[in-house]
């Protein structure tokens, strides 16, 4: 998808309807696949050309119901796709509000008939179904679904938009007012999609099947149904107390956490609050018009932007050939600590090649070796990961403290404390056993990748693989281009990480690189407030109005205190007094003092320890009000930009915006860092540039 919310021509999916005889004397079911004729690299979205042909395709299978000729209606889609959503490079050609009131009625007409149909209808959800494709399948009257689908989401409200042809409506009603809050308004926030075996046990999906035979299968069981045999049973409409009671506390979480910094999510709160009452042609009706206000908002436009980031990503800027890549058979993790644990197992799962995890002592080994462990056993226990491949994942990890196991390994990951000299002398140690081939990768967050290398024999196979905490869960891994990196190197790193299923971003050797040196800058200025008399409460809010995942002081607790200020510290050093000294943090630091304290409740931000505030007990001034922490914050963020990209960390400010939301979780709504520094005016007043070439997030300034 394009970087920016110009239209291309519509890639339209078509509606192909064919006869498919039930067993068992169940009669005649029309399939309709829906299928772009292009192959499984390019995703099947539905536009205004495809949902029209949608419409006529079942209209005339209606016709043929009310004749007496068909017994059911079904839609499936082509090999791993049934919807990836809305096509939104077309939203540039939407006409104005009445143009959006319009596409969304569309929608709701075309999906309209298979809830009217007259014979029961089903969805064969094979593959991929998001926003408008989940609600394709969700309007049907039955859904069974492949066991290895595992993306199944409504993610409007992430992208500025509310679900719009249903879904606010029909989920609650399936699943319960919570768990629906949950598919609309949570999981987007978290870009945390439902896989097959999750959604049908909430009631998304109705039964799951094996892929190998999924269509046949879903047949049979369709036949099933027509004939009586199989009755699904479908759960009891909340009360009004239950229902009014989830809603007035999903608000609540919203003003706590978004604080009105974008209106997505309380549309759809609404939405989702009336849909008890409301009948069903008055509750599309108020999708429609919640789709006409939203769809070409400032909002809408810094979403789609962000989104087509994060689409292309998968195409890394900067990567070499695929074919200088070096294959990678066995992997050893230097280290057995948290961090270690994590790669390990991300390793052994996802390229499913043997891992060796090696430490200076049995007992770390061993507690790295039982961390991989606890956490295959949260995969089974939830039902996400089988026992047998949870026992073949184990089996494939291999703890030991002796260095020469790493010789027959041709990728070797570093993963130690942020320490230069310590990171130096296991690269110096790993170099007399490894092999001449093999790639040596470290996973600092901010030190030297250059430095590191520097003493090595072969400097050229050092690569930087930066990995961000979960590891499991954050999608970015930034790779260090260090001075003396070889191609071979390079294009290793980009293979393995894409083996990963994580989006790589090549980033040069710069302190911090993208997503640690903006991040921390952040923290430090937001320290630097308290240093100088702001209170820690106002501070610590003083972000809310951009949305983001969480405030400052609850993601220095994630980070940990020692860590920020480790890193703030290091960049300090190599790039100046843009990143202020902290003597409160480092008292806190050296006191041990707790951050934040566990959350009162669930989903609210969780209240800052008083403590804090003491440690800076000896701060000075009168300190600023939220406004003026927040304008400090970005006029820092603004100026580290633009050395940024005159220090070429990154090819283009589209891969700071990519970073940033994919690794610091800057929300789609605001399209990024740069979009959002160009709107606000920041850019042009502390730059006197925008920093985004005219056009390309089509965000204009204010």
């Amino acid at each position: 998808m394009s970087t920016s919310t110009e239209a291309r021509a519509e890639r339209v999916s078509h509606a192909i309807a064919r006869d498919v005889i039930l067993p068992g004397g169940a009669g005649t079911l029309v399939l309709v696949t829906i299928d772009n004729g292009l192959d499984h690299t390019k995703p099947t979205t539905l536009g205004p050309l495809g949902i029209a042909e949608l419409t006529a395709t079942l209209t005339a299978v209606q016709a043929r119901v009310a004749a007496g000729e068909v017994a059911a209606v079904a839609v499936t889609g082509k090999p791993y796709y049934l919807a990836a959503g809305a096509d939104l490079t077309q939203i540039g050609t939407v006409p104005g509000r009445e143009g959006s009131l319009e596409l969304g009625r569309n929608g709701h007409r075309a999906y309209e008939l298979l809830h009217t149909m007259g014979v029961p209808t089903f969805a064969f959800v094979n593959g991929v179904a998001l926003g408008g494709g989940l609600e394709l399948a969700l309007n049907c009257d039955y859904r069974t679904v492949a066991s290895d689908v595992r993306a199944l989401a409504l993610p409007e409200t992430g992208l500025g938009l509310v679900p719009g042809w249903g879904g606010a409506y029909i989920v609650p009603r399936l699943v319960g007012i919570e768990k629906a809050l949950d598919v609309i308004l949570t999981r987007p926030a978290a870009n945390k999609p439902f896989a097959a075996v999750e959604a049908t046990t909430i009631g998304l999906m109705d039964v799951v099947l094996d892929p190998a035979d999924f269509l046949e299968e879903s047949i049979r069981w369709a036949a099933r149904v027509v004939t009586g045999e199989v009755v699904v049973p479908r759960r009891e409409l909340d009360s009004a107390e239950v229902w009014d009671g989830v809603v007035a506390a999903a608000r609540q979480r919203l003003d706590a956490v978004i604080n009105r910094s974008r209106p997505a999510p309380y549309r759809a709160l609404d939405l989702v609050a009336a849909a008890r009452t409301a009948s069903r042609e008055e509750a599309f009706a108020a999708e429609d018009e919640a789709l006409a206000d939203l769809i070409m908002s400032d909002e809408m436009r810094a979403s789609v932007y962000a989104f087509g980031l994060v689409s292309g990503g998968k195409k890394p800027v900067g990567a070499p050939d695929r074919s200088l890549a070096q294959p990678v058979t066995r992997v050893g993790i230097v280290g057995a600590g948290l961090m270690a644990a994590q790669i390990a197992m991300l390793f052994a799962q996802r390229l499913g090649v043997p891992v060796v995890m090696r430490d200076l002592d049995q007992e770390r080994v061993d507690k790295g070796l039982a961390a991989v462990k606890s956490s295959v056993d949260r995969l089974t226990s939830t039902g996400r990961m089988s026992v047998s491949a949870a026992s073949r994942l184990i089996g494939s990890i291999h703890g030991t403290t002796d260095l020469a196991e790493f010789a027959t390994c041709d990728l070797v990951i570093e993963a130690v404390t942020e320490i230069l000299d310590l990171k130096k002398k296991v690269f110096a140690e790993l170099e007399t056993v490894i092999s001449p081939t093999t790639i040596l990768a470290t996973n600092t967050s901010a030190l030297s990748v250059t430095a590191m290398a520097a003493d090595l024999q072969h400097p050229e196979r050092v690569v930087g693989l930066h990995f961000f905490n979960p590891v499991a869960a954050m999608p970015l891994v930034e790779v260090v281009q260090a001075e003396k990196t070889s191609l071979e190197a390079l294009a290793t790193g980009f293979a393995v990480a894409a083996k990963l299923r994580k989006t790589a971003v090549l980033v040069a050797d710069r302190p911090g690189f993208v997503v640690n040196r903006l991040l921390v800058l952040l923290l430090g200025v937001i320290v630097d407030a308290v240093e100088k008399g702001t209170p820690v409460e106002v501070a610590d809010r003083a972000l809310r109005p951009l949305g983001l995942p969480m405030p400052p002081f609850e993601l220095f607790d994630l980070v940990g205190p020692a860590v920020g200020l480790h890193v703030l510290t290091s960049l300090r050093e190599e790039l100046g007094d843009r990143f202020p000294r902290s003597p409160g943090l480092e008292k806190l630091v050296a006191e041990g003092t707790t951050v934040v304290l566990p959350a009162k409740a669930k989903g609210l931000p969780k209240p800052v320890d008083p403590a804090i505030q003491a440690a800076f007990s000896e701060t000075t001034g009168t300190g600023l009000d939220e406004a003026g922490v927040l304008d400090s914050v970005l006029t820092a963020l603004t100026v580290e930009v633009g050395h940024m990209l005159e220090e070429g960390v990154v090819a283009t400010p589209q891969q700071i915006d990519l970073c940033m939301i994919l690794g610091a979780g800057w929300g789609f709504h605001l399209g990024g860092l740069t979009p959002y520094l160009d709107r606000t005016g920041y850019s042009e007043r502390v730059l006197g540039r925008r920093i985004l070439p005219d056009g390309v997030a089509n965000v204009p300034a204010v």
